[in-house]
């Protein structure tokens, strides 16, 4: 499979799973399909990002989406007060996270003072998200979804640090199947199990589907569609959301 047909396969289980979000009594495992989507994201923008011309637009393309994502998202939870509903929707975030932290990584391995400057930098700006309310006090009538969308964390993101953590397995093992597999298989495992200590239904381990797609990944592109992907993210979210509270 091609990274274009993997984005498009993610296209298709994401979409479901926001059904199953938004749409009242829409079947449970619409939900259960679309712990695949995010997983297979990651897995092409790690591809993507080993191959990319350009690694500081890559990021900035993500991170300004990110900014975008933060502010549509304030708008509509604001908008429908009080009932609200529309959620945090920003996929963006971590996957710029990962890519932040894969430069970091990769330049300290070939410069340790320019790498651990740029790795002291992304520190520094997690100490900044929790001074924020500190230093700007109207901050405070944000939630952190808000915060992090403007000042990047690497805990308070959708995901949250454990995918950032599996996306830079999944680049750094990206020439080893193997060892993908079975890291990606432990992740799994753990997912249920942290769930299941919780008391509640296990779910995100089903990402496991997603696993022979991306062992099926032939090191090709496809077709580009880049700017489509972009797009739909925020477009299908504000249509189901909207959509939704017609149904509603």
């Amino acid at each position: 499979m091609t990274t274009f047909s993997l984005k498009l396969t993610a296209v298709v289980l994401m979409t479901l799973d926001h059904i199953g979000l938004y749409i009242p009594a829409a079947p449970a495992w619409l939900r259960w399909l679309g712990r695949g989507a995010y997983p297979l994201f990651l897995f092409c923008m790690v591809q993507g990002y080993a191959h990319t011309r350009s690694r500081k637009r890559y990021l900035l393309r993500l991170y300004l989406l990110s900014l975008f994502m933060t502010a549509l998202g304030l708008f509509l939870n604001t908008r429908f007060l009080p009932e609200g509903g529309y959620g945090n929707h920003n996929i963006f975030l971590p996957l710029f996270l990962t890519g932040v932290l894969i430069s970091a990584v990769e330049l300290y391995q070939r410069d340790r003072k320019r790498g651990g400057l740029l790795l002291g930098a992304a520190a520094l700006v997690q100490v900044l998200y929790g001074l924020l309310p500190f230093l700007l006090p109207f901050t405070r009538n944000f939630s952190g979804d808000v915060l992090t969308g403007v000042v990047p964390n690497l805990a308070v993101n959708e995901f949250g640090f454990e995918f950032i953590a599996l996306g830079l397995a999944m680049y750094f093992l990206r020439d080893r199947r193997e060892a993908l597999a079975a890291v990606y298989l432990v992740f799994c495992i753990y997912q249920f199990s942290a769930e299941a200590l919780y008391g509640v239904f296990p779910v995100q381990w089903m990402m496991v589907l997603a696993l022979p797609l991306m062992l099926r990944y032939n090191g090709e592109r496809g077709r580009g569609w880049k700017w489509f992907f972009y797009v739909y993210y925020p477009a299908h979210t504000c249509l189901l959301f909207l959509l939704a509270r017609g149904l509603g």
